[in-house]
């Protein structure tokens, strides 16, 4: 009996002492992992990113009050930022207007601010050698009032072209809108339902055709779904093509007819003869 227990015994103490080796092994390999950890961390570069101090939206003037800096990782800056005031506010400049939603730490980008000097007009949204263009809409070409600046449309021509009849053609793909009516703000919390015009970043060229279409024509517009980047070719469509109608082309041909010339006095007249060949 004593030897069945000292046997008990020891083997008790032997599962302890076991018990007692992994789990000091497992806290020093958790001590190793969160050491390395905290060396990875400390390793990580950091740069200042000037970010807002406050909330803003679009047509605020930032200043040098609404502003600081935060701690970024180098290597996750985001394209745009900043690193430094005198970058944000150069040549003097006190102030910059606002162009997109900006949240309260989040680091300042440069396509949410107009240059240094601008208002946070039309030109703003301009980019270099574009142009731009306003088109009247209504309900129906203006797509029901679902237009926001900063959507993406195909513009299409209606009109009648010589013995064709009536016919829509595409003619611009996937212009920009920079603004609906007299409004430019990327932002708005809503499309406007009864939007009167929209104005189209074009290129000097596209604003040529577009005005050149307006004049002779009607034009409307179909918005570009937001990840659509495929590429539009040649579309037109003609009443015929719309109801499936094929014309038969009908070639008839001319009688040939012959003629010999003859001269009576001071005149010349033709007189016809059968064709021989």
């Amino acid at each position: 009996m004593r030897m069945a227990f000292g046997a008990v015994l020891v083997a008790g103490l032997g599962l302890a002492g076991y018990a007692v080796y992994q789990t000091n092994d497992y806290i020093s390999s958790m001590q190793a992992e969160l050491a390395q950890a905290r060396h990875n961390a400390s390793a990580v570069e950091m740069v200042n990113v000037v970010a807002a101090r406050r909330s803003m939206s679009y047509g605020q003037a930032i200043t040098r009050e609404d502003i600081g800096t935060i701690p970024f990782p180098k290597n996750a800056v985001p394209e745009g930022a900043y690193t430094d005031l005198d970058e944000l506010f150069p040549d003097g400049h006190s102030e910059r207007i606002v162009l997109r939603t900006m949240d309260r730490l989040e680091p300042i980008l440069s396509t949410k601010l107009t240059e240094p000097g601008k208002t946070a007009g039309v030109t703003s949204h301009l980019s270099p050698g574009m142009r731009a263009f306003t088109i009247p809409v209504n309900a129906t070409s203006g797509v029901a009032g679902f237009l926001r600046p900063g959507d993406h449309v195909d513009v299409f021509w209606s009109g009648r072209t010589g013995d064709r009849g009536d016919v829509t053609q595409l003619i611009q793909s996937r212009l920009r809108l920079i603004a609906v009516d007299q409004s430019a703000d990327m932002d708005r919390a809503a499309p406007a339902a009864n939007a009167r015009t929209v104005t189209v970043e074009a290129t000097p060229s596209q604003a040529a055709a577009l005005a050149q279409a307006q004049g002779s024509g009607r034009l409307s517009l179909a918005l570009v779904g937001a990840d659509d980047d495929s590429v539009t070719g040649s579309i037109e469509m003609t009443q015929d093509g719309m109801l499936g109608v094929v014309r038969e082309e009908r070639q008839v041909e001319e009688e040939k007819r012959c003629h010999i010339r003859t001269r009576r006095g001071g005149e010349t007249s033709l007189i016809e003869i059968p064709c021989t060949n």
